[in-house]
């Protein structure tokens, strides 16, 4: 992969909504051809509308949110904080966030959400 260098000044680039099962969670990306990396924020009262089984690297910037397996553990993940993670069949995860949270995530091989 080939990627030059470059600055981003992440508060320029374009915002996209989505919605969770409860509150939204806005992106703003940068897609290579096998890696995405996004700036994202969780609202207040957010929990995402479906198990993820892709890998990430997320890195907390500000807030913090809880990390949920499927299996049944919870990891609440604090500003300062990363967890990484493959894809994962088996043993999904799923964001929540009372407070809202803005996140760092890293992960490969997505062109749309």
């Amino acid at each position: 992969m080939n990627i030059p260098f470059e600055v981003t000044n992440w508060q320029d680039l374009e915002t996209r909504e989505y919605k969770g099962e409860s509150g939204i969670a806005t992106w703003r990306i940068i897609q290579y051809e096998m890696l995405r990396v996004r700036v994202v924020e969780y609202s207040p009262g957010y929990k995402a509308n479906h198990w993820c089984s892709k890998g990430h690297i997320v890195y907390c910037l500000e807030g913090e949110f809880t990390s949920h397996l499927k299996d049944g553990r919870q990891f609440v993940i604090k500003k300062g904080m990363s967890y990484q993670a493959t894809d994962d069949q088996d043993n999904p995860h799923l964001s929540t966030s009372e407070s809202g949270c803005k996140l760092w995530i890293v992960d490969g091989e997505f062109l749309e959400p």
